[in-house]
This record gives C-alpha cells, structure tokens and sequence, in this order.
C-alpha cells in the first residue's frame, strides 16, 4: 500500500507548516484577499485558521492550492 509520492508537492507537509508559510510570506491581510475566509480576515491566527481548515474541506483544497502555485512561481523567479 506504499503509494509513490515523489510527484506530490505536499507530500510531508502539515497543515501547520502550509498555513505559517503562507502567513509569513503573503501576511493575513494579503492572505485573506487571495482566499476570502473568515479565518483569515477576522482575528487572524495560525491556531485559529488551523481550526477552521481542518473541518472545512473546500478551505483546505484553496489554500494547499495556493501554496503550490506560490511555491512553484517561487521557482520560476
């Protein structure tokens, strides 16, 4: 049951690390104009976005995919 994972960018990553990443990189201001969710806009917090992100499926998908488009641009420049 060992899938290869090779190809998959967030492959080790937590939730956490994804979120602090983005944080520190974008700011929750930003952060929350990219992807408009309360979390990130109201009293904004890893914790707190954490808590949201992890009962909300579609969040989830949202910001794990903005990770992976601001990690590949990373690479690009």
């Amino acid at each position: 049951m060992s899938e290869n994972q090779e190809n998959n960018p967030l492959h080790g990553l937590t939730l956490e690390t994804i979120v602090a990443f983005l944080r520190d990189y974008y700011g929750f201001e930003k952060l929350g104009t990219l992807i408009r969710i309360k979390c990130f806009n109201e009293n904004p917090s890893v914790q707190s976005s954490l808590k949201f992100l992890r009962k909300t499926p579609w969040a989830r998908g949202k910001v794990e995919e903005l990770y992976v488009r601001t990690k590949k641009q990373m690479k690009t420049k």
